[in-house]
């Protein structure tokens, strides 16, 4: 993508922590290869949290956590359909 002022592993984290959302205007300005590229990394970002030790008995962490995947997970199906053409 030209003119993008963060790096695709920096966009997969804001993601993560919900200071971006993935929608469809999001995501026209990325060519496909930057697409794909960004689901890689969303990938890998969800194996690096379901690999770090879960924090039994706390619930806020517990939710934090569930909340990370579940944004990454949002994103990854959003940009699928994105690609797709169904959305």
């Amino acid at each position: 993508m030209e003119g993008r002022t963060k790096s695709i592993s920096a966009i997969a984290s804001d993601i993560a922590e919900g200071f971006i959302t993935v929608n469809p205007l999001f995501l026209k300005k990325f060519s496909e290869k930057d697409l794909k590229e960004l689901r890689d990394v969303l990938i890998k970002k969800e194996r690096q949290i379901r690999t770090e030790p879960f924090p039994f008995n706390e619930p806020l962490l517990i939710r934090k956590r569930n909340m990370k995947l579940q944004r990454l997970h949002q994103a990854m199906v959003v940009i699928k359909n994105f690609m797709e053409g169904k959305i």
